[in-house]
């Protein structure tokens, strides 16, 4: 029977609940190795008990795989997409941990940001030799995510171009409207084209002197923010080192712990962090606020979710202190390229009220926030 493309998606989609449509659908060998795969993690869904949903695979084959196996038939089976939807439904909603304590399986695991997230989670699980491995594969996931921000950086804290001439000849200085209108004399309108350029122009690109800034980080380490404490160290690595500005990076929870020290070394940053335990925004506040070097060249950055373990009105009325005295406050409820916030909205309402700004972001728009606030 020809194969049905339309029905083994639903095939694979419903398992075993839809097995009258394995005669319709004309499955392959490789759509019943890619239904075994999936039965074998999704079938561990304790609703489809509830719902009266049977075992997808019925038999032992699936069940014996080991999760080395399993993630390679993965890999040969599906899409990159599908693969990265797969691994972080093992690590985060099954909690599959020998996914990333296993070194057969780390060989030859594709890096990803939902693998790091793993890692942060299980690493007071791993062997010495298999942290290695999880270090190695953190670095490069770190080393992508700062590729891409640092573009980010360099175009927002870039010098602007004046319209001043410059003698300079430099590519991206290169005036193309000035140069044509200045050489117009040489177009020749029957070829419909410029014969040559006499005179090409070029600006100049100033930086505008900036006064010393202070942008200061204060990440929650509670367990939901973990994107968020991911991004926030990638994120202050690119802005260490900007002309006229000094980056502090601390994380807290009912306690604060500053790794302004080894800013430049994000993947060290993410192996400190000890997601879980209670919250003391307050306390973190209190922090920044000891640090505080001119108030009206200082961001407070404060990512988390609002959720204050300790006092509230503590926390309120030390947001309140920095605003008045001439700080800008911003608290991120989500860094992270969805930007997707779960947060205390009551928080974060009062916070707004005494003069902070609250929202959601992803690192680039965090970056530019920064430049416009630097560069005004």
């Amino acid at each position: 029977m020809a194969r049905d493309e339309r029905l083994v998606r639903w095939r694979l989609v419903l398992g075993k609940a839809a097995d009258e449509l394995d005669a319709r659908a004309g499955m392959s060998a490789d759509d019943l190795a890619a239904d075994a795969s999936l039965g074998w993690l999704y079938d561990r869904d304790e609703s489809l008990a509830e719902r009266d949903v049977r075992d997808r695979t019925g038999g032992e084959g699936s069940s014996a795989l080991s999760v080395p196996d399993w993630l390679n038939q993965v890999h040969k089976l599906f899409p990159k997409e599908t693969i990265e939807r797969i691994e972080r439904d093992a690590v985060e909603k099954y909690q599959i941990h020998e996914v990333v304590t296993n070194p057969e399986v780390l060989k030859r695991i594709e890096p990803s940001e939902t693998l790091l997230r793993a890692v942060m989670l299980t690493k007071h699980l791993m062997s010495p030799e298999v942290l290695a491995m999880a270090r190695e594969l953190a670095a490069k996931v770190i080393r992508q995510l700062m590729e891409k921000l640092a573009r980010k950086v360099r175009q927002s804290f870039h010098g602007t171009r004046t319209r001043r001439r410059s003698r300079i000849h430099i590519a991206k200085n290169f005036d193309a409207k000035a140069t044509l209108k200045k050489n117009l004399g040489s177009y020749d309108p029957k070829q419909k084209k410029m014969l040559y350029i006499r005179e090409p122009l070029f600006v100049s690109r100033t930086r505008r002197q900036m006064e010393r800034w202070q942008i200061i980080l204060l990440v929650d380490e509670s367990g939901s923010m973990m994107s968020s404490v991911i991004h926030s160290a990638v994120t202050a690595a690119c802005l260490w080192g900007l002309p006229g500005t000094k980056t502090h990076l601390c994380i807290f929870d009912t306690q604060v712990v500053d790794l302004t020290e080894r800013i430049t070394d994000p993947v060290e940053v993410l192996m400190k962090v000890q997601l879980g335990g209670g919250t003391d925004i307050g306390k973190a506040v209190a922090y920044a606020q000891g640090l505080v070097e001119s108030p009206r060249r200082t961001i407070v950055v404060l990512v988390t979710d609002f959720f204050e373990g300790a006092s509230g009105s503590v926390l309120i009325s030390r947001v309140k202190a920095l605003c008045d005295q001439g700080c800008t406050v911003l608290g991120l409820a989500a860094l992270d390229e969805q930007a997707n916030p779960s947060y205390d909205k009551d928080m974060a309402r009062a916070l707004v009220n005494v003069g902070a700004h609250v929202g959601a972001m992803t690192p680039g728009q965090l970056v530019q926030f920064i430049a416009e606030k630097v560069r005004a």
